[in-house]
């Protein structure tokens, strides 16, 4: 049956910039929040109102189209959500925002049957499939899905709010399946590694081919939009080979990314491809999947100049003999205890001093798939997790060889921990956890589960099913039930609501004022002043106890208290490098005397995959308080028991910034309604018979004779765009039908997106080597939408 609530209507990330003001809730608690429809694997935030989520192809009872759905959409003002429908199985894909606060998702398995079985049509000698009959999904090992988020301003069933989800149109160079993703500074996402097929972990052993793993591994980086630009190995994907999967990713001020995975570390340069190793991981202690520590990068203030620095928790120190192969584990894994080590890294030191790692104070107790949550007063929230195993599932051990006698089904991790606990970066040392006051929560959270920031400061938790499909009776069984995790500052009676702050900031430049009323804090207005920050968040693509993107920004401010109580806060740009904060959506909090405002959604840079125009920024005004002993009027209390993590700065100089114009990417509708209003999206929906270049539309679909074409993509809510299976039409661009498309400076070719004869959105075709059939990245600087393919004969793989 399928989960719905009315139809709603969609709008994008800044239709709706400030979310409505949080009702009264207990600091510390863990409160339902509604059924998923599908079990959360991944999520993100769309925008204010909506956060989307994806699971792997399985028989979830939500029906739409005319099977299991693996895609949903949850809304944060009435705990409800419906399906969504996906195309391509997802399971352990990487996902990323894009520059115009659009969302993409890459790569993911082959497509699979009942029991996570390989489907009904199959390829790769049988050990992949194109297509399952039953679940109706297709392979993903190469799929970019693209969505556009939507709020009830729009249409959920019109296409401009559904997956992109045709790996024919637009797809990697590689197939890739648990690889990481990273944005660098002009917003192109760097993709790297992962399995090809597998299991549990990436390798064969012993590990004679280290390299490839027999055709298994894939250890190679590749670059969306490719620009032309080849998948080329990366070494350290070679010199961790087994323990590289979800490798965590980094970019660094310099340019160079941070990589880390099984215990080694690199500096990677991707312009020339070069690696600077650094040190190990003390204690050879694992932290990429499954292991699946905690990991994050610590907030970026003015205070430690925008300086990164990566803390690394949990995991497991398991030894090179008891991880086995892709199969499953050598030894129990639930019965191993996970780590509690905690390690900071901060890889390009100011002083120029070699980097070395730094140990933390140990988590409260061990975690294997634990996940940081940075909130607003910066500081980190843990949530999820085990205290004994690693993620992944299996049927056996080499220790436990029957299925009937696996303690827990097919979990290869035990004893959930159910408390969050909190983390403070500029706590003493020896004092930097804690978990006083939290409830517990008693809905095991281990495989599969996620966790992210939601607008109001609270943290949506979500997801859990260690299993190869839905399976409702097992000890850790699928779960569809979310909850919401309310930080100690939702203590407070009295929250920031401030006005002024801008859709969109850049790199550098004029600052704004934000003004905070007198009604937004109790207390003496200087001591609010000198105790404000403005800090803008992104909380990522969440998957594997990973936030993919998730960064944190103080802003530099300076103030001015007006007798009434008024306090504009003057303002900085971001600062002028956009490899600190790379371009895209985000969210904008006003925190004060450690409690946040609702979040404002921006954009940050131009919108566009393009190099970042910077400027100075500009110097601040200097503080200036107010005469008299002037006092706000908020009720009650306005601080929270915690005090704010992230260090005042009202120094008026500043390491950053560009100008950040909101514009479109101008490909498949991924700049969908950034800024445009509902009325001007009415207007878009009429064909625009002066494109520059001809699509497949309504009028002209592209025929899917194969018997496995899908339904349109523009169906949503289960409703079918046409008859059965084989007798739909799938346009080649759902989001042909905008004016915008003409002048998007993508192609000015009039030939149509296919060759003659036209054929399956979905069907198994050659591609060139860049991964692209019929010529049409939508990003490419070269050769796009061309009659023909110079595809050399080469086949899906």
């Amino acid at each position: 049956m399928l989960l719905t609530t009315t139809p709603l209507v969609a709008a994008a990330w800044l239709a709706s910039s400030m979310v409505q003001p949080a009702q009264a809730v207990t600091a510390g608690s863990i409160v339902n929040a509604g059924n998923t429809t599908v079990s959360a694997m991944m999520m993100f935030v769309g925008n204010s109102q909506k956060v989307y989520i994806l699971d792997k192809a399985e028989g979830n009872a939500a029906q739409i189209n005319g099977h299991p759905a693996w895609g949903a959409v949850w809304d944060f003002n009435s705990h409800t959500s419906f399906a969504m429908d996906v195309k391509t199985n997802v399971f352990c894909a990487s996902g990323m925002h894009l520059p115009n606060g659009s969302y993409a998702t890459f790569g993911g398995n082959g497509a699979v049957t009942v029991g996570g079985n390989i489907g009904s049509v199959t390829t790769d000698g049988g050990s992949a499939a194109s297509f399952d009959a039953t679940y109706q999904d297709y392979d993903g090992r190469k799929s970019i899905r693209i969505l556009n988020p939507c709020t009830d301003d729009d249409d959920f069933t019109s296409e401009n709010c559904q997956w992109f989800d045709n790996p024919d149109v637009l797809s990697m160079q590689k197939e890739r399946w648990y690889s990481a993703a990273e944005p660098l500074g002009d917003g192109t996402i760097v993709l790297i590694g992962g399995f090809v097929n597998g299991g549990y972990i990436n390798r064969n052993y012993p590990n004679t081919d280290p390299t490839y793993e027999g055709g298994a591994a894939e250890p190679t980086y590749e670059f969306y939009p490719a620009n032309g630009r080849t998948a080329e190995i990366m070494q350290f994907m070679v010199k961790t080979s087994g323990l590289n999967s979800y490798a965590h990713t980094y970019l660094m001020p310099s340019g160079k990314m941070l990589v880390q995975a099984n215990y080694s570390t690199m500096l990677w340069d991707p312009s020339t491809n070069t690696e600077t190793d650094l040190p190990d991981m003390p204690g050879q202690v694992v932290r990429v999947y499954p292991a699946s520590g905690a990991v994050a990068m610590l907030p970026l203030t003015p205070a430690n100049n925008y300086t990164p620095t990566v803390i690394f928790c949990g995991g497991t120190n398991m030894t090179d003999d008891q991880w086995g192969n892709y199969s499953w584990p050598v030894i129990d894994t639930f019965y191993y205890p996970a780590s509690a080590d905690c390690q900071r890294l901060t890889p390009e030191p100011l002083d120029g001093s070699t980097p070395a790692y730094e140990q933390d104070d140990d988590m409260l107790e061990s975690r294997t798939m634990g996940q940081f949550i940075i909130l607003p007063n910066g500081k980190l929230l843990v949530v999820n997790g085990g205290e004994n195993g690693t993620a992944g599932y299996s049927e056996n051990t080499d220790t436990t060889t029957q299925y009937s006698q696996m303690p827990y089904g097919m979990s290869l991790a035990a004893a959930p921990v159910g408390k969050p606990a909190l983390y403070d970066p500029n706590a003493p040392k020896g004092s930097r956890w804690s978990n006083d006051g939290f409830s517990t929560s008693n809905i095991p959270r281990l495989y599969h589960s996620s966790a992210i920031l939601l607008p109001d400061a609270s943290v949506l938790i979500a997801g859990s099913n260690p299993n190869v499909d839905v399976n409702l009776t097992t000890v850790f069984p699928t779960t569809y039930e979310a909850e919401i995790f309310y930080p100690p500052y939702f203590s407070a009676s009295t929250r920031p609501v401030p006005s002024g702050i801008p859709n969109k900031l850049t790199y550098g430049g004029s600052y704004f004022d934000i003004t905070l009323p007198s009604s937004s804090y109790s207390g003496n207005a200087n001591d609010a002043a000198d105790n404000t920050t403005v800090v803008v968040i992104r909380p990522g693509w969440t998957t594997h106890g990973m936030n993919m993107g998730q960064r944190y920004l103080q802003l530099n401010t300076s103030y001015t208290v007006n007798d009434n109580g008024t306090i504009a806060i003057h303002t900085s740009q971001m600062p002028p490098n956009p490899n600190i904060f790379q371009p895209g959506p985000a969210m904008v909090f006003v925190v004060v005397n450690g409690i946040p405002s609702n979040g404002t959604f921006v954009i940050v840079g131009s919108g566009n995959v393009e190099t970042q125009s910077t400027s100075a920024a500009a110097t601040l005004p200097t503080n200036q308080r107010a005469s008299t002993d002037t006092s706000g009027t908020g009720s009650g209390s306005s601080s929270s028991s915690s005090d704010n993590g992230a260090s005042s700065s009202h120094t008026g100089a500043i390491v950053g910034g560009v100008v950040g114009g909101l514009v479109a990417l101008g490909i498949l509708g991924a700049l969908i309604g950034i800024c445009l209003s509902r009325r001007r999206r009415a207007a878009n929906r009429a064909p625009n018979a002066t494109a520059a270049y001809a699509m497949g539309d309504r009028k002209n679909p592209i025929s899917a004779p194969s018997p496995y074409s899908a339904g349109a993509v523009g169906a949503g809510f289960g409703a079918a765009a046409g008859g059965g299976v084989g007798s739909k039409e799938l346009p080649a661009d759902p989001y042909y039908r905008q004016d915008y498309n003409a002048s998007s400076d993508w192609n000015t070719s009039n030939v149509a997106l296919t060759a003659a004869p036209p054929m399956s959105p979905y069907h198994d075709v050659p591609r060139r080597e860049n991964g692209m059939s019929f010529d049409v990245d939508p990003y490419s600087a070269d050769s796009q939408m061309r009659t023909g393919t110079p595809d050399g004969g080469r086949r899906y793989r």
